[in-house]
């Protein structure tokens, strides 16, 4: 019996991991989200210098929604991989305080 094709989405193209459309290494803006929380900005911080240790932190960017509910961080890290780049990504959405990485 046949197995019935895997799903594929359109919008959400899979890239085997060993092909890259970014060109290594390259500055990567992460723009990260997160409920407004005295310890996010430092907790973003420590997860971007774990994986990128050149960061600075001074480039570090930080807005507040209209509401200030809400807090969006900029960190513009010098990527050397896609193994690294899924590795911040995994680290940041797995952090109790940012709800979302993009």
């Amino acid at each position: 019996m046949k197995k019935p094709p895997e799903k594929f989405s359109p919008e959400m193209p899979v890239i085997p991991h060993d092909q890259s459309l970014i060109e290594y290494p390259c500055d990567f803006p992460l723009k990260i989200f997160g409920l407004q929380h005295p310890d996010l900005a430092q907790s973003v911080l420590d997860v971007v210098m774990r994986h990128a240790p050149d960061f600075d932190a001074a480039s570090m960017e930080m807005r507040a929604s209209k509401t200030a509910k809400y807090i969006s961080l900029t960190c513009t890290i010098r990527a050397t991989s896609r193994t690294q780049l899924d590795a911040v990504y995994q680290a940041l959405c797995d952090h109790p305080l940012v709800k979302m990485v993009l």
